[in-house]
């Protein structure tokens, strides 16, 4: 499995990158890759152009519908409808249920058909609590984490191997639970211990991530979703403190190799 780190800005979009947004590759059996995006934030289509042709896209799943998670996908969707290609067909999106209304309230019209086209691009499939579900050669299980919205993470296995992507969330037993014996522990840290002990319910700080990682005895542990006014050495050097494995902070563009 390998994951291209699309976005992985906190919260916003940063000078030096996009907000949220990875793109899984794993084959399957024949040999055909299979490409699913993990959320599509707030300037990630462009850079997400750069790496595919979003048309190869095989499907979207999103863990929220906070902007820098989600907002991107007006983008995709204009890019799906409009497209000069007449077989794309319907791109299926898991998601919160009330994704379509959001991005027809951002579009400004009513139902999920835009203006002009004949059916919708996309394929919507809600989320749940402890879902379970595959595309193609990957198998996604989910668990509601601890967010001021409704907000899931990810646990996905392929060839042998098993990422994890907290999506955004503050320390919970959910989360814990999905990470438990994780090859690759894509986690978020927004906030750091001591500024934003204020703030509870919403972000992970480095520390808690690492504390996360400690406990479920992940192989790797790969911090993201840093905004742009943390310095990324403060988050990893709190994790370092708790967690003993490798620990990497990630980087627009960084391509992320998941081993069993």
């Amino acid at each position: 499995m390998r994951v291209h780190v699309i976005g992985c800005s906190g919260s916003f979009a940063g000078p030096d990158g996009a907000a949220s947004s990875y793109l899984i590759e794993q084959e399957d059996a024949q040999g055909r890759l299979w490409r699913v995006l993990m959320d599509l934030g707030s300037g990630a289509f462009g850079p997400l152009q750069s790496v595919i042709d979003p048309a190869e896209l095989d499907a979207v799943v999103v863990s929220h519908l906070h902007p820098d998670h989600y907002l991107d996908l007006t983008g995709l969707e204009v890019f799906w409808a409009y497209h000069e290609r007449d077989d794309l067909g319907r791109l299926p999106i898991f998601a919160p249920a009330p994704l379509p209304e959001r991005i027809a309230a951002v579009l400004g019209r009513n139902g999920d058909i835009p203006d002009g086209v004949g059916c919708a691009p996309f394929e919507h499939h809600a989320l749940t609590d402890h879902d379970r579900f595959t595309i193609g050669p990957l198998d996604f299980e989910t668990r509601r984490v601890l967010h001021p919205v409704e907000a899931y993470g990810f646990r996905i296995t392929g060839g042998g191997s098993t990422l994890v992507y907290s999506g955004d969330t503050d320390a919970c037993d959910a989360l814990d639970e999905l990470a438990r014996g994780a090859d690759l522990f894509l986690c978020e840290a927004g906030y750091i211990e001591g500024r934003d002990d204020r703030f509870t319910g919403v972000h992970l700080t480095g520390r808690r991530a690492g504390e996360s990682a400690a406990g479920a005895g992940v192989r790797h542990l790969a911090l993201t979703h840093i905004p742009a006014w943390t310095d990324p050495e403060i988050p990893l050097a709190e994790a370092r403190a708790v967690h003993s494995g490798p620990i990497t902070v990630v980087r627009p563009m960084d391509i992320l190799e998941v081993h069993p």
